[in-house]
């Protein structure tokens, strides 16, 4: 654990030992050793500048796509949703946004400024810099496809501007330069493209339909594979419904894991190797796991 006189005294919420269960859309995940909300991205820089072991932290946004072991993160979780909360249209069909953005943020701001198309959005539950660092997408709309520049940090503290080119980008994949965390983006749609409220409420209805909105998840377990959709393969299998411990496979949407209220991250990494396992002996596909699952076991 770091000792809070390694630092110039900094602004935000600075703690120690914190549960990473009040953090993560799961409900699960044990201690992380130093957790820091900063106030504001000066906050960020200073302490990002000043802390000894930063390039092992972990950036969150909503927590919507991690697994936090029981056992804790032996580091630093550094949350940027309330220091990186800017959005702004910056030219007729630019805008930029700072990564601790909801991804339905912009969605909503992109439809009240007719411009887009940028109703995907609302089906990434998530930030905007949890979206660059996976290339998240939806209802066939994809984040890197739109980005014209992103603001980076490297564990300096240094701020880079770097363009789309300069990242290797694929399905859910993204390799970041040196490792350096995204600050915000540039998003520059298409001149004739508009994004809809009618076309989001329409696609919010559909997810409320077919997947376990309200029920602790992490959004999408699996990545589809090529040509085919892990929810399907793994309901071919015979899965819905599966439970280890607390956690089951969702029976509105197999590619939803849900903590039903008494699951463990334990529970939880059970459940998505078993599945994985299933549909890899039935059907001989390597589901690929969206989620990021990190920290020690208890």
């Amino acid at each position: 654990m770091m000792a809070a006189s390694t630092f110039s005294a900094p602004r935000g919420d600075l703690r120690h030992d914190e549960p990473m269960r009040r953090h993560t859309s799961w409900r699960v995940g044990g201690p992380a050793d130093t957790y820091f909300k900063p106030a504001d991205r000066e906050d960020l820089c200073e302490f990002v500048a000043q802390c000894p072991n930063i390039a092992d932290s972990l950036w969150v946004g909503l927590g919507s796509n991690l697994l936090v072991r029981d056992g804790g993160y032996r580091g630093v979780v550094i949350a940027s949703h309330r220091a990186l909360s800017t959005i702004e249209r910056t030219d007729t069909r630019v805008v930029k946004a700072e990564a601790g953005v909801a991804c339905a943020k912009v969605a909503k701001r992109c439809a009240a400024w007719g411009i887009g198309p940028a109703e995907f959005f609302a089906g990434i539950p998530g930030t905007i810099g949890g979206a660059l660092a996976m290339n998240a997408g939806a209802y066939g709309g994809e984040t890197w496809r739109y980005v014209q520049e992103v603001e980076t940090m490297d564990a300096r503290g240094v701020v880079r501007v770097r363009q789309a080119a300069e990242f290797e980008v694929a399905y859910r994949h993204v390799v970041r330069p040196g490792g350096e965390w995204f600050l915000s983006a540039t998003f520059a749609f298409e001149q004739d493209g508009q994004t809809s409220a009618d076309a989001i409420r329409e696609l919010l209805v559909k997810r409320k339909a077919s997947q376990p909105i309200g029920l602790p998840s992490c959004g999408s377990v699996f990545r589809n594979p090529p040509g085919d959709h892990a929810a399907r393969l793994i309901e071919a299998a015979g899965l819905k419904g599966l439970n280890v411990g607390g956690a089951q496979v969702s029976p509105m949407h197999a590619n939803f894991i849900i903590n039903t209220g008494e699951a463990s991250a334990a529970d939880i990494e059970a459940l998505l190797l078993l599945v994985r396992a299933e549909v890899a002996r039935r059907f001989e596909v390597d589901l690929i796991a969206e989620v990021k699952i990190v920290g020690d076991f208890q």
